[in-house]
């Protein structure tokens, strides 16, 4: 019953949330090649131990359910930083006052944001060949961010997010 309850919360979160992911990869890398991944020692993701520990365990996941297994040698490891950023405000009131007359002019504006500012968070992903430390696939990924979000709504949130990014690994044969 949990499962159906953490499902319902990651339909509902990509349904309203806007995650965006930009992808890059090197075109004439063979993907196939790659099996078996792991992390770097000294990955530093910028989020909260807490909040670090539940994207692992989202790309794990998502990573084992594509057919990629964790490994103390692996194929490639992969890097992980974030960044928090407070969105622009599209939302203003503008008001003004102006007059004329007699060749005489003059105007004020002032603009009003409406609302509170949206906290934004961009996570970069990079995997790179364990043997010889080239990176061959890149995204980066930007997604509404709440800091008081319960424990289960951020997890839902990482499910989503590693979701979107894992749509494009590995890349299409074009």
């Amino acid at each position: 019953m949990k499962n159906l309850y953490l499902l319902f919360i990651v339909i509902l979160l990509t349904s309203c949330s806007s995650i965006r992911v930009d992808y890059d990869y090197e075109k004439t890398r063979d993907f196939t090649q790659y099996k078996t991944y792991n992390y770097f020692s000294d990955v530093k993701t910028g989020m909260s131990e807490l909040d670090s520990k539940r994207l692992f365990k989202a790309l794990d996941d998502a990573m084992q359910s594509k057919g990629y297994s964790l490994s103390q040698t692996p194929d490639f490891l992969i890097d992980i930083q974030s960044s928090e950023f407070q969105q622009q405000r599209n939302n203003n009131v503008g008001v003004g006052v102006g007059g004329s007359g007699r060749n005489v002019g003059g105007g004020i504006s002032i603009g009003l944001p409406i609302g509170q500012a949206k906290m934004g968070r961009e996570i970069v992903f990079e995997f790179v060949d364990n043997s010889n430390d080239q990176l061959f696939w890149q995204a980066i990924s930007e997604s509404n961010y709440k800091p008081n979000a319960s424990p289960e709504k951020r997890e839902a949130q990482f499910i989503a997010l590693v979701t979107k990014v894992l749509e494009g690994f590995p890349p299409e044969k074009k």
